[in-house]
Formats: structure tokens, C-alpha cells, sequence
């Protein structure tokens, strides 16, 4: 039997009971009891399975774990991107090796009214994993006279509570964090934006994943990742179709891989004998079996030339990294109502090709 007294309150366990001057450096998640309060219970050892980590993942933990031990208060990190592009693996990464660095990782997956007290509680160096953060917080609607959820976590995030932690933040959709998150490196001194795989990346890890007899279909792969944005996840999926014996054009047809909106692509118009034109941010069907009509004005303003094509017809530049359609596939058309001296100058231009590039989400960081 243990007796254990806490202030003037005695409680009794069996002899199980073990007490730390610190956490040991391991996993854990807060759960809560409605008769007892809040706890941590013992996570599942965090893994790595990956044998190859894609990317500078590990470059940029080991700059967070420099940072943490220089830092004298809290350090907060933010990791948003899409689902599946690599947040979750950063995130492991990060907490094996702070756990190596004798830091042990608390992981909060849900909101409990109360929760940012009793982690300031903790009074030693921890990592606090907040998983999808814009959901387990951002979703959540306070009830009446109770504080919004992410707003009753700035104290902690602030930096006033006991201890100095690392605070890690998974987001999809950094539209739902609170305002005083973004663009706050006091609170939050580092944002890492997670993007899909570029086109070497894909190659990369397909050249990895593949077996040599089906390395012919990498390039039918990358051509499409072009059109349509691919994870990790569904590269993964993919990897496992065509080892398996499936062909690409056959496995995709199966996986959970859907065409559910269109997407958005730049298009410019390129001729032998004059600048190009574009088309910016334009919703195209990549995969429907109708023409498409984009026209295009050489001042942005007044649209003289129609350009008719099929998706059908266009072929993969790795050189471009973008779809190509060659100039006799397609079909121009020009305003005759517009002004004669202008039309006849765009008729004169000779269209050499028009390419298709797949749109992506603004830069979010500052390029210098």
C-alpha cells in the first residue's frame, strides 16, 4: 500500500505507485475523468515506418530543437498545409528526436474547458503536440458564457506559465486559427508551410517505391500529378497499385483518388513572332471530353483571341514541367468586331504552343 498526501488530503493506492521528480521523456496524451479531472496516460511509442524521409524535414527539426534550447521562454511552431504532404511526418520526426533530446512530447487531441491550466501546470521543459489544431480547436463552439477555445490558450502560448515548452500546432487550414496566431512570432516564431511534391520530388520517390519494371510508368505519373495535386498519400497508394501489377491508367481508375471539382490552372499562349499572352487562375475539367474555349487579350483587357483545344491533346513537357498543346491542335478564332487595326495585328502573330500550368496556392512567406 502507498499513501500519498497531497496539502492536507491523503489518498490511498497499491503498490504499483511510482513518482517522478519529472516526466520521464516519453509519450503521452491528456485525457480527462469527470470525477477525477485531467490526466496523462502513456502513448504508443511514436515510429518513424518510413525508411527515407523526403524533403528538409530534418534540417528544420533540428533548427527547432537548436532554437528550443537557446529560447529562455516558450517556443511555438506551426505546421500547415494541405492533408497528407508531410505535416504529420514532420511532426513524428520532431518528437523522436526531442524525445531523444530527453524532452517528453504531451499530444492533446481534443478541447476540454480547463486544459490550458492544467498544462501550465507542468513545471519542466516539455514538447505539446496540438494534432489538426483548426478542428480539435477551431471547430469547436464555445457554449454560452464560455471563453472561445483558442482564444483561453493565448496565456499559455503567451508564455507566462511555469516551464519552458515547445508548442507544436498541425493546421490544414490556417483560416480558422485565431488572429492572434498568425503573423505573431512572439507567440509563434516559426511557420512551416507544407506544399505538394514537385515534379522531381514525385520522381524521387517513385524511383524509391518502384520496382525497376515498372519504372516506364513515373512518367505518366509525374504528367499527371501536373493536372492534379497528389500527396503523399496518394503516391503511396499509387506505388502499391503498380508493384502489385496494376497499370497506372488502371489503378487510378480504382483508388480513392476522385475527380470532385475543378481545377485551377494558368494558360499562356506563346507565338514565334511576339510576346505571350496568360490566362491566370482559370477553372478547367482536365478530364472531360468537350472542347474548351479560353480567350486571351493582349492587354488584359480586350479579349481578341479564342483558343479552342482538347485535353486529349496535350503531352507532358518535362523541360516545361507543365502540359503542352502544339499549335496545329489548336483552334483560334479572333473578335472581328473588335478594332480592324488590332485584330489584323494579333492575326499576324504566329502561335507556337500553349501550355497549361497547374495553379498553386500563393506563397504565404515573403520572398526577398
Amino acid at each position: 500500500m502507498k499513501a500519498i498526501k497531497i496539502g492536507t488530503k491523503i489518498e490511498i493506492y497499491n503498490d504499483t505507485v511510482m513518482t517522478y521528480n519529472e516526466l520521464p521523456a516519453r509519450s503521452y496524451i491528456v485525457k480527462f475523468d469527470k470525477m477525477t479531472g485531467f490526466y496523462l496516460d502513456e502513448y504508443t511509442d511514436i515510429q518513424i515506418k518510413e525508411d527515407k524521409i523526403y524533403g528538409e524535414h530534418m534540417k528544420k527539426v533540428q533548427k527547432v530543437l537548436r532554437s528550443y534550447e537557446k529560447f529562455e521562454k516558450n517556443l511555438g511552431v506551426i505546421l500547415s498545409g494541405c492533408k497528407g504532404i508531410g505535416k504529420s511526418m514532420f511532426a513524428k520526426i520532431l518528437s523522436v528526436e526531442a524525445i531523444k533530446s530527453n524532452i517528453p512530447i504531451i499530444i492533446v487531441d481534443q478541447y476540454i474547458p480547463g486544459i490550458a491550466s492544467y498544462l501550465e501546470t507542468i513545471d519542466q521543459s516539455v514538447m505539446v503536440l496540438f494534432d489538426e489544431f483548426d478542428k480539435t480547436f477551431g471547430d469547436v463552439k464555445p457554449s454560452e458564457g464560455e471563453i472561445d477555445p483558442q482564444a483561453a490558450m493565448l496565456s499559455l502560448f503567451d508564455g507566462i506559465s511555469q516551464g519552458k515548452k515547445l508548442f507544436v500546432i498541425t493546421c490544414n487550414d490556417i483560416r480558422k486559427l485565431n488572429d492572434f496566431f498568425v503573423n505573431r512570432p512572439g507567440r509563434f516564431h516559426y511557420h512551416f508551410r507544407f506544399d505538394y511534391p514537385s515534379a522531381d520530388e514525385i520522381r524521387r520517390y517513385l524511383y524509391d517505391k518502384l520496382g525497376e519494371a515498372h519504372y516506364h510508368e513515373i512518367e505518366p505519373i509525374v504528367a499527371f500529378s501536373r493536372k492534379v495535386d497528389l500527396n503523399y498519400d496518394c503516391l503511396r497508394a499509387i506505388a502499391f497499385e503498380v508493384n502489385s501489377g496494376e497499370s497506372f491508367c488502371s489503378a487510378i481508375e480504382d483508388l480513392n483518388i476522385i475527380n470532385l471539382s475543378q481545377e485551377r490552372y494558368n494558360l499562356t499562349i506563346y507565338f514565334k513572332n511576339g510576346s505571350p499572352m496568360h490566362v491566370r487562375n482559370r477553372n478547367i475539367d482536365f478530364f472531360n471530353n468537350e472542347e474548351i474555349q479560353i480567350c486571351f487579350a493582349e492587354d488584359d483587357y480586350n479579349e481578341i483571341l479564342t483558343i479552342g483545344f482538347w485535353v486529349k491533346d496535350s503531352e507532358y513537357s518535362v523541360k516545361n514541367n507543365c502540359a503542352v498543346i502544339a499549335a496545329e491542335k489548336l483552334k483560334i478564332t479572333y473578335d472581328e468586331d473588335y478594332d480592324a487595326e488590332q485584330v489584323r495585328k494579333i492575326k499576324g502573330l504566329i502561335v507556337d504552343r500553349l501550355e497549361i500550368q497547374k495553379a498553386r496556392e500563393k506563397n504565404l512567406h515573403y520572398a526577398l
